[in-house]
């Protein structure tokens, strides 16, 4: 990671500050983006200016992702790793979900990744060097009931992953799929964590999988999963979603309470 130019969204959320730290004491430098600019500023202050840029940016904006490059590229002159931290996650019965909030769900978690992507990949393919990494879930191997908008986005972000990747090839450029399970994070709701005791769905702290997400970039892994028994249960959904299925039933069932609003 010395002296890496790294571009990280999300940054000022759970995963992208700890993962923020963490780049920086490998000795990375980082163009930190994120809507929150006032956490943004703290982030910066906390981690250094001589190593920190930060870019307050709503990625979904059309000239986003073109500012955000250009800003690294007066800053640190290129880009090595682009990290798609970034995303939302609606929980809640589908029919229920205002149409905003789906089109938002893909434009931050899917859209987003994807433009910036390209954006960055001139550069990358030219010096003959690089690295894109996705943030997924598990939750884009397995769709889980009442997360059907986020689940949609990350299955869309691990096929862009896998397409991407193959496209790439020889290029030296390589594109890291990360799929954690479910973390203690912001972007979490209450009726989230109150649903996820009641089904007793293991979370992760952030900072346990800002390790495994750096450890994944610096190894270039293809594809990282975080978390046991998920990580089987998604291999387990691609070859038998029936068996899957009946697993979840009950799970699903106790969720209801939390996702369905009446009234």
């Amino acid at each position: 990671m010395k002296d890496k130019r790294i571009i990280l969204t999300g940054a000022a959320g759970g995963i992208g500050g700890h993962l923020a730290g963490l780049l920086v004491d490998a000795g990375a430098r980082l163009v930190l983006v994120d809507l929150n600019e006032q956490a943004l500023a703290e982030r910066w202050q906390a981690l250094g200016p001589e190593r920190v840029h930060t870019v307050g940016a709503d990625i979904t904006a059309a000239d986003a992702h073109t500012r955000i490059v250009n800003e690294t590229l007066r800053h640190f002159g290129g880009v090595d790793i682009l990290i798609n931290s970034a995303g939302i996650n609606p929980f809640g019965a589908f029919e229920q979900q205002p149409a905003e909030l789906v089109r938002k769900t893909i434009e931050i978690n899917t859209l987003a990744p994807m433009l910036l992507a390209q954006a960055v990949l001139p550069g990358m393919v030219e010096q003959g060097s690089g690295q894109i990494v996705n943030v997924g879930s598990t939750f884009g191997s397995i769709g889980f009931a009442w997360f059907s908008a986020y689940s949609a986005s990350k299955f869309a972000l691990r096929g862009f992953s896998q397409s991407l990747r193959r496209e790439l090839a020889g290029t030296g450029v390589d594109v890291t799929y990360v799929a954690p399970r479910a973390v203690k994070t912001g972007i979490n709701s209450q009726q989230v964590y109150d649903m996820a005791k009641v089904v007793r769905m293991n979370i992760d702290p952030p900072e346990l999988v800002a390790r495994r997400i750096l450890d994944a970039v610096r190894s270039r892994r293809k594809e990282c999963y975080i978390g046991f028994p998920e990580s089987l249960f998604a291999r387990i959904n691609g070859l038998l979603p029936g068996l899957v299925d009946s697993a979840l039933r009950k799970q699903n069932r106790l969720a209801r309470t939390y996702a369905v609003k009446t009234g």
